[in-house]
């Protein structure tokens, strides 16, 4: 099952979910006497899902979705809400959430601890190119621009929505980043200096052979809480305790 495409796992976990609630939904009504409410299945089910989830190592950010996909369902129905509703919430869904099922990338915002982390690794007194891949609504390009006046900061996201908004951003606070809406993949990492990225365990193999194909001998490549496997780091910083808050660094010369 792990060899599936995550969207069909995710439904065959959805499916499951439903067949063992129902047993367990029957069975505590005719054992314990126990009558359960609509809701109470929807729950139970979605519990059964993330546990599924989590168990065949799925990455974080589904358990929640399983965990509160037929609840949402379940509440939509008991609220009764108007069509345009659905509609509003399915493009509010696309815009930022545009192909998530293909890269398997959702939408992480780092946060200043991770910023203030990359400030030591960029030269401040000669010209580079620094790039965020999947650079979400832009804050860290404006956290590192104004500090670094002889940089040029790039960012590049595929959902249409945080791409929009980090574009009026820049354009209210003047700033020289520039943003693009292309896949990364796309790109030649190669012009830059250094490349950041904070995208998820499931982009890591094809965007690590992308960098070493690619990036120059002294440029830096940088993800944040997600290694490569088979590949130690240059350098680990740690933000916080866990892996969620540590920066990786590769210096190319030492990979090639």
């Amino acid at each position: 099952m792990h060899r599936l495409p995550v969207s069909l796992q995710s439904l065959l976990i959805q499916c499951a979910a439903v067949v063992l609630a129902a047993l367990l939904f029957l069975g505590l009504a005719r054992v314990a006497g126990i009558a359960v409410s609509l809701s109470g299945f929807a729950l139970m089910q979605g519990g059964l899902a993330a546990a599924l989830s989590w168990r065949l190592a799925q990455p974080v950010w589904w358990w929640g979705l399983h965990l509160g996909f037929l609840p949402a369902v379940w509440l939509a129905l008991h609220l009764a809400l108007p069509a345009w509703a659905y509609l509003i919430a399915f493009v509010l869904l696309l815009l930022f959430f545009w192909s998530t099922f293909r890269t398997r990338v959702p939408l992480y915002l780092s946060d200043r601890k991770a910023w203030q982390a990359l400030i030591p690794l960029l030269p401040a007194d000669r010209p580079f190119r620094f790039i965020d891949l999947g650079s979400g609504l832009g804050d860290v390009l404006f956290y590192l621009e104004p500090r670094f006046p002889l940089g040029r900061f790039e960012g590049t996201e595929i959902a249409p929505g945080p791409w929009l908004i980090s574009r009026l951003r820049a354009a209210r606070r003047r700033s020289r980043a520039v943003f693009l809406r292309r896949d990364y993949a796309t790109f030649d990492l190669g012009e830059y200096d250094m490349v950041f990225a904070f995208l998820s365990p499931a982009a890591m193999p094809a965007l690590w052979a992308q960098a070493q194909a690619q990036m120059r001998a002294g440029s830096c490549f940088v993800s944040l809480s997600f290694e490569v496997t088979g590949q130690p780091p240059d350098q680990t910083i740690a933000l916080a305790d866990g892996a969620r808050h540590t920066l990786y660094v590769w210096r190319m010369a030492a990979t090639k």
